[in-house]
Order: structure tokens, then sequence, then C-alpha cells
């Protein structure tokens, strides 16, 4: 039987389970031979999968199908950055296994604890609907979070070494300015994109207002509401942060600039009406979810954050637009990604009217 929060596995995404009962053997605890796999459907990057050996779960990740970056979707990195960072935070996820044998699944991939909660998408979900309070306990989870991860002592820890944190902001700007013009390049039709974007002009502002880093801390570099998990029985308490394939040490507003991106979102990576975040009934609105950081960090960041957002803005628009490149060139089948290059092309020219100081626009 399915389980809510996961799905039959896709085609063309299935797992080859004899080779997987094989490398996970002697390896775990559970009844490989009872192997069980399930797909959690939410994902629009790395393959995430529900493993069941027996009464004993694991949740498994991959790199996406088809031809990633270099240094891209690293499976093994984000299992070791989850083997240091649990036991300082522990909503991250403890890893369980890691096997970076590509003979097995193709890529390299590992296997972490099942940590079990609520997933909030497009719209609050069923578990939270009754409780008149559980939009704004959602938001302030989500923030209070943010600024957890940022408070981690990364010296005490002994993760500075997972990044150059000095000079952080200039080579988020030409890192993802590359993969932009990489991902356009590949597209195969040449026609997805409006010939008027302005691109071009975006990465120009970036880089010629890019601020000094505003501190050095944990960078989870995809923090955003689906992917935390909560309590069923308390929206404010959260459960896991998943997803921590990107994480690095930098500046922590590259961080709350890309939350505040996908908080103000008309609609989400796939098309689906955005009825959570800052226009949302009871859910804290921007500027309240930037003073509840600001308290929970003592520190006041509001009068540098448009450049950070427009970063966000920027951010988001490559990763959605990598992930068409995939799907425009059949190397995934998934619909979803269907709409993807529109939305790259609204958050390029939203990216565009804040540079301008234009008010919000809707799409459409």
């Amino acid at each position: 039987m399915t389980r809510p929060d996961t799905a039959p596995v896709r085609p063309g995404e299935e797992l080859p389970l004899a080779a997987l009962r094989r490398a996970l053997r002697g390896r775990v605890a559970g009844d490989v031979d009872a192997l069980q796999v399930e797909q959690f459907p939410g994902g629009f990057s790395n393959l995430t999968y529900l493993l069941r050996l027996g009464e004993t779960e694991y949740v498994l990740r991959r790199a996406p199908l088809g031809p990633v970056a270099p240094g891209a979707h690293d499976m093994v990195r984000e299992a070791g950055l989850l083997s240091r960072i649990h036991p300082v935070l522990p909503v991250a996820p403890r890893p369980v296994l890691v096997v970076e044998d590509e003979a097995v699944l193709g890529r390299p991939f590992y296997l972490m604890e099942r940590r079990r909660g609520v997933v909030v998408r497009a719209a609050l979900p069923h578990e939270y609907a009754a409780r008149s309070g559980a939009p704004a306990q959602l938001s302030a989870a989500l923030i209070d979070t943010l600024a957890d991860l940022h408070a981690v002592d990364i010296d005490a820890a002994g993760l500075r070494a997972l990044g150059k944190p000095e000079g952080f902001n200039a080579r988020q700007v030409a890192g993802w300015a590359g993969r932009w013009r990489r991902a356009r390049e590949a597209l195969q039709g040449g026609s997805d994109l409006p010939d008027a974007l302005p691109d071009e002009m975006v990465m120009a502002w970036l880089q010629v207002h890019t601020p000094p880093e505003s501190a050095h801390t944990l960078v989870h570099n995809d923090f955003k509401l689906d992917n935390l998990m909560f309590d069923p029985q308390d929206p404010g308490r959260v459960t896991a942060l998943l997803d921590w394939e990107m994480t690095t040490v930098g500046d922590p507003l590259v961080d709350l600039g890309l939350t505040l991106t996908y908080w103000t979102l008309p609609e989400l990576p796939g098309g689906a009406p955005n009825r959570v975040g800052a226009s949302a009934p009871g859910f804290l609105g921007r500027d309240e979810l930037v003073a509840r950081y600001e308290a929970r960090r003592a520190r006041h960041v509001t009068s540098s954050l448009s450049w950070y957002e427009v970063l966000g803005h920027f951010k988001l628009a490559v990763i959605v637009l990598q992930i068409f490149a995939r799907y425009d060139a059949g190397q995934t089948q998934d619909p979803r990604f269907a709409p993807l290059a529109a939305q790259a092309a609204w958050l390029i020219a939203e990216a565009e009217r804040r540079i301008n100081g234009a008010s919000f626009l809707p799409r459409g």
C-alpha cells in the first residue's frame, strides 16, 4: 500500500532491485530480500526514494537522469556534509550508507535515516487545515530554522573548510551566470526563451553591485518551505531539513534572498498556484519574515537585501532552466518540467523589475 508522502516509481526512473539488494546486503539493518521501493514525488532535481526492508525504512538519494554539470548533484559530498552537520544541527538527517560504485545504479548514491513529517508545498495540507494559527506557526518555524542554521559555529564544528567564504558572493554571480549561459545554449529548439529576455542585463547588474559578504556561516543554498518536514501535530516544530547537496560556507543573506524569492512567488516551479507564503492568508508577509530573522539573529539586514533577492530570482531561473534543458533534450519525460522555460523567463523579468524598483507584477 502506497503511503501518503510517497508514490509508485515514475516510469523510466526505476531502480535495478537485484543490484541494489547485492549492494545493501550485510551493510544495513533490515530484510534486504523484502526490499520494496517507492518514490518521493515532489522533487525536481535529485531522485529520492523510500526503501522499505521489512520493518526498516531508509531514504535513498541519487543524481537525476541524464548528463549533469561537473561537481553538481554530488551525493557522496552531500552524505559527507550530513555526517558533519547532523551532530550540531539535529534537523539534518543522519546518513547511513554511501555507495560510490556506479555499477549499482549508474551513479553514486547514499542512504539516510527516514524522517517523518508533513511537507508543505503549494497549499496548506489537511493536517493543519483546522488549525487557525498553523500558517503563522509554519512561517515562524521556517525562518527560525534558517536563523538557527546560520547560527552554527562553523569553527567549533570544524565546518569552515566546507567552502571558501572570502569572495563567495562574486563567485556566486560568476558561477550561476555560467550555468545560465550553458543551459540556454543547450536548448534544442532555441526558441523556448524570448529573444528580448534581459538576462545579460541582470547578470551585469549583479556583477557590478556585488556586496562584500555580510558574514561567514553555513549556507544551505536551497532553503525553502518544501525542503522542511513538520510535525503533523505541531506545525511549529520542524522534524527535518532536507536537500543539502549545495551546502557550503558563505554569506547567509544568499540563503535569505532565495528563501524570500520562493516565499513571494505567485506559482511554484511546475505551475502550481502558490497558496502558501507571503500572499496567503495567515502566513507571515515578506517584511514580517525578515523582521523575525533579524530578531533571532540579532542583526539588521533589511538595508542590504535587494541584491540578494535579485540573486535569488536569478538562481531559481537557472535551476529551472537547467531542469527544462534536460527535459528538452529527452533525458527525462517528467511532464512537470514542460512549463519551466516560461517560468525561467518570468523569473529573469521579475529580477529586472526589482532592479528597476518596480512594484511586484504577477505573471501572465
